[in-house]
């Protein structure tokens, strides 16, 4: 601004109007970048808050949204809600690299269902504890697919803060966002 009224020609002075909107513009500018640094600290404090606020729910046990659960000693837990009645569900349950673990029968009718994998394979070996996906093919009988939905169950371990500041419960090797979760219990 000081460098506009220094370097103004002073037989065609800059309009008052103009001048003035300028100056208010700039106001706004000020006000606006204070109000962006108070957004900041209020979002820094509330992820603060968050990760510490974290911290009541380990040992809890923890159900969401999702389809990899922990097998530790072995036991890993799922649940999964079939819309409509099917006349076949497979459970296939695959290891950190996609390789099929296990697979076998599910429950049929519509609703939801619990699931519990003891932690063997298709051979009756046991696995090593680890992270595990579960998927679910239902089918009705007419061969078409009955949609499903998964939930993942287990014990929250830790808190993982992200880049982003916010933060995950973690299951052993599970990292779960919190608008994932659909229940936690002490």
């Amino acid at each position: 601004m000081l460098e506009q009224l220094k370097n103004q020609d002073p037989t065609s002075p800059t309009d008052t109007n103009e001048y003035m909107s300028q100056m208010v513009s700039y106001a706004g500018f000020d006000k606006l970048s204070a109000i962006s640094d108070s957004i900041d600290t209020i979002t820094d404090s509330l992820n603060s808050f968050m990760s510490t606020s974290s911290l009541s729910y380990i040992s809890s046990t923890l159900e969401a949204h999702g389809d990899t659960a922990m097998l530790s000693d072995g036991s890993a837990s799922w649940g999964y809600d079939l819309e409509d009645t099917a006349a076949q569900t497979k459970i296939t349950i695959t290891d950190q690299n996609g390789d099929e673990v296990w697979s076998g029968s599910g429950e049929r009718e519509a609703g939801a269902h619990s699931f519990t994998w003891d932690g063997t394979d298709n051979d009756g070996n046991t696995v090593k504890d680890g992270a595990y996906t579960i998927s679910i093919k239902a089918v009705d009988g007419d061969g078409e697919t009955v949609p499903n939905t998964t939930t993942v169950r287990g014990t929250v371990t830790g808190i993982a803060i992200d880049d982003d500041g916010s933060s995950d419960l973690v299951m052993g090797d599970v990292s779960v966002p919190f608008e994932d979760i659909v229940s936690i219990n002490p």
